[in-house]
């Protein structure tokens, strides 16, 4: 699988857009909300950081949908109360949303004349210019000049990896390692937990390395991850939704509706860290301080409030999921048994949750360089 080519959150703002379906990533957003605006502070604050009159802001791993403007009008917002609190001009705004080519930024785009609008009615003349711009590629290397970036956001997006880890096998006629399933398991052997260990550590070491040369000194930047607390990559809080969502892939492998075959050769190009590994590979890079971390707990449906049953709490968590797996799951299964497959999925993950409330475990962690 080509992750740059092939992953995308679903398109547009239909039933099954990521657009209708990331209550879950706005939850993140908003629990991780108060490390943002400590950081911008500090940021605006610091003594050693000469404040510019154009403040460059980068959302990497943007995706659309409303979250990714709220994310931004937040972050302007605080550096317009702080400047205001200071007594200091507000900056203009130069802001780049980036994510893979394959995403919606036709969507993300036709957003903007309403938050233009939204930015002259609430803040008024006395509000910095903003200038915004997508920038399409990788995160996984350079986007951008050098010393050029004051605020970096990424959210719910450093856990994809840049490709499948090598040598899980399925294509150059090797064992299958990961049998029957998508991501690590209980059942999973130990090289292939090492498999994804290592290549998370490979892709966020060339993150870091990448945004060290692209920020300022002094320059901060607040990255959240899907996650786990333990040591151990096999517990539930970090790879279930995985495991119920092979569950219903070999159900209908064993109803002859999909071959086996493709379930053993696709595996997820995803990995959940814990805080130890992250800081690990921010010692290691170099080129940042850890200023601070936190980890939040997470519902699986993003803690929608509704009186409902648990199947259709289910129903709410496969929708949340298929809009953010379904371009992979499609580019090995295709798109025919969609449906079939998320209705399956949305039954196994409501009878699981009628069974216990298994969360997902979120990451936040604020570094300086």
């Amino acid at each position: 699988m080509e992750v740059g080519q092939v992953l995308h959150m679903n398109k547009g703002t239909g039933e099954t857009s990521y657009a209708k379906n990331s209550s879950v990533q706005n939850k993140i957003i908003c629990v991780g909300e108060a490390v943002t605006d400590e950081a911008i502070e500090e940021l605006i604050m610091c003594s050693n950081f000469q404040f510019p009159m154009s403040m460059r802001i980068a959302d990497l791993g943007c995706s659309s949908g409303p979250n990714t403007l709220s994310v931004i009008s937040k972050v302007m917002e605080v550096v317009y109360t702080t400047c205001r609190r200071l007594n200091r001009p507000a900056p203009e705004f130069s802001v780049f949303l980036n994510d893979l080519f394959t995403n919606d930024f036709n969507h993300l785009f036709g957003l903007l004349p309403a938050f233009y609008d939204n930015l002259t009615k609430e803040k008024g003349t006395g509000f910095g210019p903003c200038f915004v711009s997508g920038v399409p590629g990788s995160f996984y290397g350079r986007l951008f000049p050098s010393n050029t970036l004051h605020f970096v956001h990424s959210s719910s997006s450093l856990h994809w990896l840049s490709q499948v880890p090598v040598g899980l096998g399925s294509d150059c006629g090797t064992i299958v390692l990961n049998k029957g399933k998508l991501y690590i398991s209980k059942s999973s052997p130990p090289s292939v937990l090492e498999a994804y260990s290592l290549q998370f550590q490979k892709d966020f070491s060339e993150f870091l390395k990448s945004r060290s040369e692209e920020m300022v000194a002094g320059g901060r930047m607040v990255l959240s991850f899907m996650g786990r607390k333990s040591m151990d990559p096999t517990t539930e809080d970090s790879c279930y939704q995985w495991e119920l969502l092979a569950q219903a892939l070999m159900s209908m492998v064993s109803e002859g509706l999909i071959e086996e075959e493709r379930v053993d050769s696709f595996n997820a190009p995803y990995y959940a860290p814990c805080i130890e590994e992250l800081k690990l590979e921010v010692e290691k890079e170099g080129s940042f301080a850890m200023y601070s971390h936190e980890a939040f707990e997470i519902e699986w449906d993003g803690g929608v409030d509704v009186s409902s049953c648990k199947p259709s709490s289910g129903e709410r968590v496969a929708k949340t999921i298929r809009a953010v797996v379904e371009s992979m799951l499609e580019s090995q299964f295709g798109n025919g048994i969609m449906d079939e497959l998320f209705t399956r999925y949305g039954v196994l993950v409501g009878d699981h949750l009628s069974k216990t409330r298994t969360k997902y475990i979120n990451l936040v962690i604020s570094l300086v360089k």
